[in-house]
């Protein structure tokens, strides 16, 4: 759907992101759950993890296609360069997140990572010729406040696990420049059915020097990994392709936020005051990007009523 409106679209964009945001953290614990064993039954190692992510997310994303064909993308005109570059960039992000997950707790772990955004904001001003603006950046500033409160520098965060999250940050921060660039020329369709596609023959080569034959239960949490995570890359890609790059990764930060509602619903944990301040930073930052145009907009519509009454 095309919107014309710049603000109505940026705003889409935003409440995309969040929509991404609130499926990513769920497929964060699901990782967590895989990574850790189930009864007598060893974890499965993060390579196996991330297959299955991409086996079941293909066949998410097949199933929808055959139920409507009419949105089935072709291949005429992809650029294979790019796409082979963002599920590269995409599998050693997610790999290396699913390890970090799996020896370490899952909000620390994601608040490590949420470095990506900054770093796909500073390439989006390098590769993308956009422009951070005041507003941007106090967002951005909110955000990883917000982040370095949940994560409390000097703790446990900080240990050999938590490489690998950084290691994520990196990874995915690049992919997200890569999908920007696709989705300004590609159908969304086209970027989920490659991404899955070539993510899911990358993890086959990989998976055969470490598979173990998961339990029943594995293979149900593998699937529903697989279909959350072919949502949350719908939403991203649509987030991307209707905002710039550096207006819509900050609110990737809510991530934090879905995780903590995730932990006290199912485990009963409840962030410290430091946690729920980083948490609620986060929502400011998210929200003053969401609303920036409409409250300037009424701003200027406000000056320009008291101009013409002076």
């Amino acid at each position: 759907m095309d919107i014309p409106n710049t603000a109505a679209r940026n705003r889409a964009a935003v409440f995309f992101m969040i929509g991404a945001s609130a499926l990513i953290s769920g497929t964060s614990l699901l990782a967590k759950a895989l990574g850790l064993p189930m009864g007598e039954v060893a974890g499965l190692h993060p390579f196996q993890v991330t297959a299955g992510r991409f086996w079941f997310g293909l066949v998410t994303l097949l199933v929808f296609l055959g139920a409507r064909p009419a949105l089935r993308p072709g291949f005429a005109g992809a650029n294979w360069g790019l796409h082979m570059a963002r599920v590269a960039c995409g599998w050693l992000g997610v790999t290396s997140m699913f390890a970090a997950v799996a020896a370490m707790p899952v909000a620390e772990a994601t608040a490590i990572s949420f470095l990506a955004p900054l770093v796909t904001m500073a390439l989006a001003v390098l590769m993308l010729g956009e422009r951070l603006g005041l507003t941007k950046l106090a967002a951005a500033a909110l955000a990883l406040v917000g982040v370095t409160l949940i994560l409390k520098p000097g703790t446990a965060a900080f240990q050999v696990a938590g490489l690998y999250a950084l290691a994520s940050a990196g990874f995915l921060g690049v992919e997200a420049i890569f999908i920007k660039r696709l989705s300004g020329s590609e159908p969304a369709l086209r970027v989920l059915l490659m991404s899955n596609l070539l993510g899911s023959v990358v993890s086959l080569g990989v998976v055969a020097f470490v598979w173990a034959w998961p339990v029943a239960g594995q293979w149900a949490l593998m699937a529903l990994l697989g279909a959350v995570m072919v949502g949350a890359q719908a939403c991203f890609v649509q987030a991307l392709k209707r905002g710039e790059a550096s207006l819509v990764m900050p609110v990737f930060y809510t991530v934090l936020v879905f995780a903590a509602v995730y932990d006290y619903a199912l485990y009963d944990v409840v962030p410290d005051l430091l946690a729920g301040m980083g948490a609620a930073l986060i929502v400011a930052g998210a929200l003053l990007l969401a609303f920036r145009q409409p409250v300037r907009a009424a701003l200027t519509r406000w000056r320009g009523r008291r101009d013409l009454r002076g």
